[in-house]
């Protein structure tokens, strides 16, 4: 099984893959993926990021892959092409809680309300789901990622309904913005 671990930057993605790593699974970090086979095509600078080839992308993981278990981890894992990825696993985390961790990475404040916005409007979400049937998310907002890994094992024992899709909702949290 191929299960894509995404969320907008900062919601511990690549925290969560290191234990997983830890306990024997196979990660794919895409963004060490694409920097190794050289798949990174532009820099955009006035959104300050890289910019991925994603059917070279697709094309890579293909060769990588070869159909074992693996989890395949970055914010751009939901755009992998679905017939590649089986299941897409969404970490969220409160705007607010979120801008306070992209802050102390030392991120420039546009970058931090770019990303704020998108986690409150759960444009990662929505991308997911545009792209499978199967996508479950996780609120790691107040969980440490040792509590956010033993959710995606519970998810892959079958306990999915607690983190079916639609259950999280920043909207409260939004309109306190105005």
């Amino acid at each position: 099984m191929v299960i894509a671990i995404t969320g907008t930057p900062g919601t511990g993605k690549s925290s969560v893959a290191a234990i997983l790593r830890s306990r024997g699974f196979e990660i794919i970090e895409i963004s060490d993926l694409a920097k190794e086979e050289n798949i990174v095509c532009g820099y955009d600078e006035k959104r300050d990021s890289y910019e991925v080839d994603l059917s070279k992308l697709d094309e890579v993981l293909l060769k990588k892959i070869q159909r074992k278990d693996v989890f395949v981890v970055g914010h751009l894992s939901h755009l992998v092409d679905p017939d590649i990825i089986d299941m897409i696993i969404v970490l969220r985390c409160s705007p607010s809680v979120l801008g306070i961790r992209l802050r102390n990475l030392g991120w420039k404040e546009p970058k931090v309300r770019e990303n704020m916005e998108a986690e409150a409007c759960d444009v990662i979400l929505i991308e997911a789901l545009e792209r499978s049937n199967e996508v479950y998310e996780i609120d790691t907002t107040s969980r440490t990622p040792e509590e956010v890994a033993v959710c995606i094992m519970e998810i892959l024992a079958g306990e999915k309904e607690k983190y079916a899709y639609g259950n999280i909702d920043w909207s409260e949290e939004v309109l306190s913005w105005f």
